[in-house]
């Protein structure tokens, strides 16, 4: 029998009072207590996991460290996840274009927003760029804050 079958049969507990045997026998564990005390969502929750167990099955057959997490590119089930942590070069590309929408300057906290990428990262891939000599760093007047510019905008 395999895990799909088994996940089907455990899903018949549900007529039993026991909803939810099947997610955590697929490791949805919190959900798994939830479905149990709550006879399932109510056996809202248990009619649509009918339609989900093949993909909660293919989801727990995945060794841990395939399964998807943050900053990495993943193959998750049937469909594609861009989960991608950008290189360095890849990085400064996407910055120097927030940067040249924003007339030449970008902060750290604009560049964050722009990538999607954490401040220690994007603060250190601008600092890069004007030790090499790509952008020159100011204080704006108003605010105060650092502010990385392009010298073509100069």
């Amino acid at each position: 029998m395999d895990k799909r079958q088994s996940s089907y049969i455990l899903w018949l507990g549900f007529l039993f009072g026991f909803g939810g045997l099947h997610r955590i026998y697929n490791g949805k564990i919190t959900t798994g207590l939830i479905w149990l005390m709550t006879w399932g969502l109510f056996g809202f929750g248990q009619f649509f996991d009918l339609f989900l167990i093949p993909s909660m099955v293919e989801e727990n057959a995945l060794p841990t460290k395939d399964r998807p997490q943050l900053g990495r590119n993943e193959k998750y089930g049937s469909a594609n996840v861009e989960l991608v942590e950008p290189n360095k070069e890849n990085l400064m590309v996407r910055l120097v274009k927030a940067a040249h929408a924003q007339g030449g300057k970008i902060s750290v906290t604009q560049g964050v927003l722009a990538t999607g990428v954490g401040f220690k990262q994007v603060e250190s891939v601008l600092m890069e760029m004007a030790k090499t000599g790509y952008v020159s760093i100011d204080n704006d007047p108003k605010t105060g804050i650092v502010v990385y510019s392009l010298y073509e905008y100069s």
